[in-house]
């Protein structure tokens, strides 16, 4: 992952409004891994996050989480991993991976270690796809762990793949996915033409195949190539450029494939959403196809995408309970589990003195539009609450009466770029008799036409 500043003909972007690439238009994404769970019938895609109006690649610190069952209509989960949830790392929150093994869920991410700067593998974990992840320390045995990718064989053996700076790496993970089994390391930089980072694994009909972002040599941009094996550490066939240059993309790519309701789909990245500003790009997908001897054809990028709709739409879903881990805050108030029917893992309640209060945090490339709703319960009665986002203030939020959880639009929301902290608090000058609880946030994304 380099600094690259590209020129792109901004004619590229005027039909951003009615195409599905870029598939996430609200928020700057790149290094998308896309997997499908065992017994969910979504798609997710785990992405790191650059920060609105970077010049460099330094200021990454977080990850997210999106899903879908249509591949048109997404939900944001929100930040699921940061640097500051992470006490071994300083800096540089690059790319990551995730997989669920052993009924767990584990985003295998990188950065930085304080006070050394090498860039370390980390490993984090969650009860469910959505995180929020919490960090468990970093993979021994791996140097310089950049762009980490974890695959886990038809076997459950699992994997792990890292690259940089004109390398690639193998080796098999202990079950405890804490190490790597020394005996098994390989270096697999001589097999890989043109490899400088981004390694990705996954099979076709018995082969496995590793693609990666190469230079042609030490050529910026970064094409999309990719070697082919018979078992997951090697020896790779080198095959060749599936991905070449294309008008609108970054200095950088970076990708990984999945299969989802019988297609096969590539997620990579662009500059397309920022006007061709490396530093801050865009989540891209197209299909991936096969010849007859399995070789890959080529991508070439397109506006169309996956051709299923005229556009991508994005719902921002931000659990309550979450807090720090997410980027929030819960201030004397609890997370509780009675009233049943809630989302996650609980919802938050007991608003019981002025300023107790819950707080979000939602990420936005540029300024934006959201219908903004909250789905919450107040049993016992009327609930009067204040709504702050950001230094704006929004009176007179009345919850009605409900004793289930139930959702209410609260109408239209201007978010800024950036950082969005979003608190729902206590009023301390009206009374309320309903006992509010509040079980998650929800943006939903407003496209011009629709004002």
């Amino acid at each position: 992952m380099k600094i690259f500043i590209s020129v792109l003909i901004m004619s590229v972007m005027v039909v951003l409004s009615d195409a599905q690439n870029p598939v996430f238009t609200h928020v700057f994404t790149a290094d998308p891994s896309p997997h499908v769970w065992p017994n969910d019938d979504r798609l997710w895609v785990y992405t790191s996050h650059d920060e609105p109006g970077s010049n460099n690649h330094y200021g990454m610190t977080g990850y997210h989480a999106f899903s879908t069952t249509d591949m048109v209509h997404w939900t944001d989960h929100g930040r699921i991993l940061h640097l500051e949830n992470v006490e071994w790392a300083e800096s540089h929150a690059w790319a990551m991976d995730a997989a669920y093994y052993r009924g767990k869920y584990y985003l295998i991410y990188c950065m930085k270690e304080a006070g050394i700067g090498l860039f370390r593998t980390g490993v984090a974990r969650s009860d469910v796809p959505q995180g929020p992840f919490t960090d468990l320390g970093y993979i021994k045995g791996v140097e310089f762990g950049q762009d980490p990718a974890i695959f886990i064989d038809d076997d459950e053996t699992p994997y792990l793949f890292w690259g940089h700076d004109r390398k690639c790496f193998g080796a098999a993970l202990n079950d405890d996915l804490m190490s790597i089994k020394p005996e098994t390391y390989v270096d697999l930089t001589s097999q890989l033409k043109y490899v400088f980072e981004g390694p990705w694994v996954h099979k076709f009909k018995g082969k496995y195949y590793l693609s990666y972002p190469g230079l042609t040599p030490r050529k910026w941009p970064e094409k999309m190539f990719y070697g082919v094996a018979d078992q997951p550490l090697g020896p790779y066939e080198f095959k060749g450029c599936f991905m070449d240059d294309f008008e609108g993309q970054s200095g950088t790519n970076h990708g990984g494939t999945v299969t989802y309701k019988g297609k096969d789909i590539m997620f990579y990245h662009s500059a397309w959403l920022s006007g061709g500003l490396s530093e801050t790009r865009c989540v891209m997908a197209d299909y991936l196809n096969y010849d007859e001897k399995g070789n890959i054809i080529s991508i070439v990028p397109s506006k169309e995408g996956l051709g299923l709709a005229d556009r991508t739409k994005t719902t921002i879903l931000l659990e309550a309970e979450n807090g720090f881990a997410a980027g929030g805050d819960l201030y004397n108030v609890i997370v509780d589990t009675w009233i049943k029917d809630y989302s996650g893992k609980g919802y938050v309640t007991n608003f019981d003195n002025p300023y107790d209060h819950v707080s979000m945090l939602a990420q936005v490339a540029r300024p934006s539009k959201f219908r903004f709703k909250v789905r919450y319960a107040s049993p016992d009665g009327e609930s009067n609450h204040d709504v702050l986002i950001n230094s704006h203030l929004y009176r007179d939020f009345v919850f009605p009466a409900s004793k289930t959880f139930r959702e209410i639009d609260f109408g239209i929301v201007e978010l800024k770029e950036g950082d969005n902290l979003i608190r729902i608090f206590k009023r301390n000058w009206k009374p309320s008799k309903g006992d509010l609880a509040i079980d998650y946030v929800k943006l939903e994304q407003v496209f011009e036409d629709e004002d």
